[in-house]
């Protein structure tokens, strides 16, 4: 089976969404921008959010298995995806590549 890098590419915040419908919390992402993990075999990598696990699991296991082009042709780099974890208030976004 294939490694997959993940990357956190970037964040998006919605401060106005937030102030509309989140209750305050005081703890949110760990994540930063440029932060790496490495699946193997297709699992997930220790230290990974849990939520944003859930959102890419399907596509890791694809490019793990070595199947790639999602969507006939969306991604430039076929044995990639880019995919956001489901936080709707400050979704992050990730890359996922096949690395030898």
């Amino acid at each position: 089976m294939n490694k997959v890098r993940i990357t956190a590419i970037r964040q998006t915040v919605y401060p106005d969404l937030m102030a509309k419908y989140e209750n305050p919390i005081e703890h949110t992402c760990d994540v930063r921008v440029g932060q790496e993990w490495v699946s193997i075999d297709g699992r997930q990598p220790e230290g990974m959010c849990p939520s944003a696990w859930e959102s890419m699991r399907p596509f890791v296991e694809s490019l793990a298995r070595g199947e790639g082009n999602f969507f006939d042709g969306w991604m430039k780099n076929p044995m990639s995806a880019m995919i956001s974890c489901n936080d709707g208030f400050r979704p992050f976004s990730f890359y996922l590549q096949v690395t030898e």
